[in-house]
C-alpha cells in the first residue's frame, strides 16, 4: 500500500516525464521550482505526520475500549 500513490507513474515513460518537467519549468520558472519543491515536500511531511498520528489514535482507542458490566449483574462468558 505504500507504493499506491506512485502507481500511476509506472505507466509514464521517460519522454512523458521530461515533457511534464519542461511544462512545469515554463509555467513556474527556474527560480520558483526549488521553492515549489520545498513547499510540496513540507506539505507531504505534515500530511504523513498527521496520518501517523491519526492511526496511533485509532489504534490506541481500539486497545482502550473495554466493556463494563451493568451494575448488579455478573459478567457472562460467551
Amino acid at each position: 500500500m505504500n507504493h499506491m500513490h506512485l502507481a500511476f507513474i509506472g505507466s509514464l515513460g521517460g519522454q512523458e516525464i521530461v515533457i511534464i518537467f519542461l511544462i512545469v519549468l515554463l509555467l513556474f520558472g527556474a527560480k520558483k521550482l526549488p521553492e515549489l519543491a520545498r513547499g510540496i515536500g513540507k506539505s507531504m511531511g505534515e500530511f504523513k505526520k498527521a496520518r501517523e498520528d491519526f492511526e496511533k489514535e485509532i489504534t490506541r482507542g481500539e486497545t482502550d475500549v473495554s466493556v463494563k458490566p451493568a451494575p448488579g449483574k455478573e459478567p457472562q462468558d460467551s
